[in-house]
């Protein structure tokens, strides 16, 4: 069981708003979200309602303002707790859409893509076990795109504007 507390001002001031599974939509609980505490559990929090907009992942700790978990704003409209794994990890990517072209499986993280994948585009993948993270940019920066168990066909399927990614990891801390 998972639990996030988010607060509307920095430094876990103001209202706030504990929450311990899914929400499509948090705007009736508070208007702006400047701090969150995450207490158990792994999270993706989102820009918008229904899991849409910028993904931000957070994992057991205290981020004391949207900086911390690399924000763009304080708008956080949706949460999603990822499921724990245990076991194997793989994912295969590939460098053309309907899992096409060149193609890898990894079942450890991967800082650099571009270095082992010959290319930053992946533009389908398949994650055969286990929760992933893919990052926009290389050592696990830039937007991020949370990846459940399954097919997708094209990156717009994770939510990404582009192709591009340029460092992926396995979601792995146990809470």
């Amino acid at each position: 069981m998972g639990k996030i507390i988010f607060y509307e001002d920095k430094n876990f001031q103001g209202r706030s708003y504990e929450c311990n599974s899914d929400s499509t939509d948090l705007h009736s609980h508070f208007s702006r979200c400047n701090s969150i505490r995450v207490e158990n559990g792994n999270w993706m929090v989102y820009e918008r309602a229904n899991q849409e907009g910028h993904q931000y992942f957070l994992k057991r700790g205290e981020y004391p303002d949207y900086k911390h978990w690399m924000g763009l704003n304080d708008t956080i409209s949706s949460c999603r707790i990822i499921p724990q794994h245990r076991g194997v990890f793989r994912i295969r990517i590939y460098e053309r859409e309907e899992f096409r072209g060149h193609t890898m499986e990894f079942k450890e993280d991967c800082p650099k893509v571009f270095e082992e994948f010959n290319s930053e585009d992946i533009n389908s993948c398949n994650v055969l076990e286990g929760h992933w993270i893919f990052y926009e940019l290389p050592n696990y920066r830039g937007r991020q795109y949370y990846l459940r168990p399954g097919e997708y066909r094209r990156y717009t399927e994770w939510g990404a504007v582009s192709p591009k990614v340029g460092s992926f990891r396995r979601i792995q801390d146990i809470y």
